[in-house]
């Protein structure tokens, strides 16, 4: 029988945080540590990971490979703004890892979404 570490099923979360100071969006370093400290701490192993700041005063894109999926985060700080994607299979904890993002972005709102991810059944 096949491990349940190599099926592919999981819970991809898409968050919208709001209401982040704007200092707390710009800086592509910080958010990259932020990233891969909760996916370790989420209980998913970093594989690689690539950030871009656009400019002083600007957003943020980058993502997070993970043996389990990813993490990705786009930011805006003049809207104090962010989206972030969470996808892990296995004994990962994509909610742990939000509620780590979340507190460190001091997030005033979250509008979440929760998929199921997993093949369809056969019979």
């Amino acid at each position: 029988m096949a491990s349940t570490a190599h099926l592919p099923l999981g819970t991809h979360l898409l968050a919208d945080l709001s209401g982040i100071a704007p200092e707390r969006l710009r800086d592509s370093a910080a958010l990259e540590h932020l990233l891969r400290d909760a996916a370790i701490m989420a209980g998913a192993q970093v594989l690689h990971s690539h950030f871009h700041s656009f400019g002083a005063g600007l957003g943020v894109t980058g993502v997070v490979l993970l043996a389990e999926s990813h993490i990705s985060i786009h930011t805006w700080p003049e809207c104090g703004f962010a989206a972030i994607d969470i996808f892990m299979c296995g004994a990962a904890r994509p909610q742990l890892a939000l509620d780590i993002v979340k507190d460190a972005l001091q997030a005033v709102h979250c509008q979440l979404q929760s998929v199921r991810r997993a093949p369809p059944q056969h019979s």
